[in-house]
C-alpha cells in the first residue's frame, strides 16, 4: 500500500503536465474569432474563426499546404515566404496583403 501523500504528489504532477499541456496546445493555433457583420454590399457574412494576423500568410488557414481545421477546406493562396516587415511601413502609408498573398502599401 502506497502513502497517502505520494498519491496527492503524483496527481499534482498529473494535473501540473495536463494544465501545461493545455496551455502549449492553445497558444500553438493562433486563432481569432470573427463575429458576424454585413459588408457594404449587403452581403451576410457568418461567424467563423480565423488564423491571428501577423506579417506572413504562411501560416493562415487560406495559403496553399494549409487547411482550415474547422471546415477541412484545402489553401488556395501562394505562400509569401518574404513579407515586408512591418518596420518598413511610412506613417501615411496603408499596407496589407492581396488575395494573392503580396505584401502591398498604398
Amino acid at each position: 500500500m502506497r502513502p497517502v501523500g505520494f498519491l496527492k504528489g503524483e496527481k499534482m504532477k498529473s494535473t501540473i503536465l495536463f494544465i501545461a499541456a493545455c496551455a502549449l496546445a492553445a497558444g500553438a493555433t493562433a486563432q481569432t474569432y470573427v463575429k458576424p457583420y454585413i459588408k457594404k454590399d449587403g452581403t451576410y457574412v457568418e461567424p467563423h474563426f480565423r488564423s491571428a494576423p501577423n506579417n506572413t500568410n504562411t501560416d493562415n488557414y487560406g495559403t496553399r499546404g494549409n487547411s482550415n481545421p474547422y471546415t477541412g477546406q484545402q489553401g488556395t493562396q501562394q505562400p509569401n515566404y518574404f513579407p515586408q516587415p512591418p518596420s518598413y511601413q511610412q506613417p501615411s502609408q496603408r499596407c496589407g496583403y492581396t488575395a494573392n498573398g503580396q505584401y502591398v502599401c498604398n
